[in-house]
């Protein structure tokens, strides 16, 4: 391959990771001139990608949608991803795609022409799969419109209903998407609340891109922080509890999406959860079967005496 072809290739890499570049950030990430970022964009153009140009702030070189879908350029992550996606997607589902096939459905909607989206969309309604569906499915719209959000830091509009069940409006920075497998999250700075949130894209409509773009903010970590959302913070009781086994072996036991596990010694561990109900921490701490002791709160401690008391009037009887 020779080395303008390799630069080429490059190119098409990068308009494809970002929604716009600057001639200067591309020469830089080349290491050409401009002059050699417009022809490489011109060699582009005859092989039928659709390269835009604008000037002006915030303008830059943007890779469009054309009349036709020229070759995609995909990583190899990427390319088992795609064969992945589509097999999900004849199941009418997004559940359980990971990272790379975002990546990969985002470059793919990127550069689609408007009649292979129609033709698209004709099949997934036209088809019915007798699999499960997934506990909280995802439209997948919302979802890529989501992804290109937090890839480019560009601010969208939601409209979401709560835990309560209250509808309300959001004006976010969206930063990342976690899935748990059963359920997709949102993390993102809520400009009105000015703080961080995680939001369940189940609970979303009218999800819109706004337009414009922020400076990108020091965030959390995306899935230690929706751990713990999911885990604690929705529950009025939150119980912590040692286990006298490894970390390692409670992980066995409990769902990632239910409880929070930290290691606390080579033999014990400490685990963190909530519910509504000190009785039903109870039980689902007891489920295990392995011994435990309750530090906190003394919520949790009154409803194991009473459990348990309860339990040896029964196994006399």
């Amino acid at each position: 391959m020779s080395a303008t072809t390799s630069r080429v290739l490059q190119l098409l890499g990068l308009l494809q990771s970002r929604r716009v570049w600057s001639g200067a950030e591309l020469a830089e990430r080349l290491g050409v001139t401009a002059r050699s970022v417009r022809r490489d964009v011109e060699r582009l153009r005859d092989l039928g990608y659709p390269v835009h140009a604008s000037t002006g702030h915030g303008g830059g070189y943007q890779l469009g949608a054309g009349a036709a879908l020229p070759p995609l350029l995909l990583d190899s992550d990427e390319a088992v991803a795609m064969a992945v996606c589509l097999r999900l997607a004849a199941g009418g589902s997004v559940a359980g795609v990971g990272e790379a096939a975002l990546r990969a459905l985002t470059k793919l909607d990127q550069v689609m022409p408007g009649r292979l989206r129609s033709q698209v969309a004709a099949v997934h309604d036209a088809t019915v799969t007798l699999t499960p569906e997934a506990e909280s499915p995802v439209d997948p719209e919302v979802l890529m419109t989501l992804a290109r959000a937090c890839r480019d830091s560009e601010h969208v509009g939601v409209d979401y209903v709560d835990r309560a069940g209250a509808p309300t409006s959001r004006r976010l920075e969206p930063y990342q998407l976690v899935t748990t497998g059963r359920r997709w999250y949102l993390l993102a700075y809520d400009r009105d609340r000015d703080d961080w949130r995680s939001l369940r894209l189940d609970r979303m409509s009218r999800v819109h891109a706004k337009g414009s773009t922020f400076t990108a903010r020091e965030a959390p970590d995306a899935a230690t922080y929706i751990r713990r959302a999911i885990t604690t913070s929705p529950y009025r009781y939150v119980a912590r509890v040692r286990y006298r086994v490894a970390k390692s072996v409670m992980e066995q036991h409990f769902s990632p999406t239910t409880v929070t596990i930290e290691h606390d010694g080579p033999s014990t561990c400490i685990v963190v959860t909530g519910a509504d109900h000190p009785n039903a921490l109870v039980l689902h701490l007891a489920m295990p079967g392995i011994a435990f002791e309750i530090l906190e709160p003394a919520e949790v401690v009154d409803a194991a005496r009473a459990m348990s008391a309860l339990l040896a009037a029964a196994a006399r009887q």
